[in-house]
This record gives structure tokens, sequence and C-alpha cells, in this order.
């Protein structure tokens, strides 16, 4: 099992810009694929990023595109998402997965606690 931890939510106003970041814990030994998701209030979590143990492989849902990045660290099963030019329907909790690929919750086995990003208009 591995644990992850996420850090680096607030608040920001529209236009402004975050970086999230996710470190693992663990088994991390194996270098695993990783993804971002979020939910915000009342709504199901949903796919935002993900990408492969190696760096060489990503996918971003449509709606962020252009917008967020994800992108590995230096240390090992460590993952970052920058996000620019926000917009007040991207507030959510955020959610670092591992140990998995795919667009679904339902693909990845680990999760972090989630870090809350707001906003403001």
């Amino acid at each position: 099992q591995v644990q992850l931890v996420e850090s680096g939510g607030g608040m920001v106003q529209t236009g402004g810009s975050l970086r999230l970041s996710c470190a693992a814990s663990g088994r991390t030994f194996v270098t695993y694929h990783m993804a971002w998701f979020r939910q915000a209030p009342g709504k199901k979590r949903v796919f935002i990023a993900a990408i492969n143990s190696n760096g060489g492989n990503t996918v971003t849902a449509d709606s962020v595109k252009g917008r967020f990045t994800i992108s590995r660290g230096g240390a090992k099963n460590t993952v970052y998402l920058q996000m620019n030019s926000l917009k007040p329907e991207d507030t959510a909790v955020y959610f670092c997965a591992a140990d998995g690929w795919g667009t679904t919750s339902a693909d990845f086995r680990s999760w972090g606690q989630g870090t809350q990003v707001t906003v403001s208009s």
C-alpha cells in the first residue's frame, strides 16, 4: 500500500495560479502511474490529469486542457499539478491518486486525503 499526501491548495482569485504537490510513501520501490482528480461539493469525483511512471505520457481532461499541467518531480513518486488561469468552477477538493491507470476513480487503488482549492470571483 502506498500513502499519498497532497499540498499546495488554498484560496486564489480568478485568473490566478496554484501548484499542487503530491508525495508518496510506503511501497516506493515501485514507480507508480499517478493522477489528479477533483470533487466539487455535491458532485462526483472527476478526472483531471494522469501521468505515467516515467513521465513520458500524460492525459488531461478537456475541461482543463491548456490551463492545467501535470508533471513528475525529481523525487520518485512525486507529482505536481500546475493550475493557471483559475476559474471559480475549478473550486473543489483535489485528490492525488496512484497505483493504477485510467480516467475514472475506480482505475486507481491509492488516494490522498485531498487539498482544498477555492477560486473567488
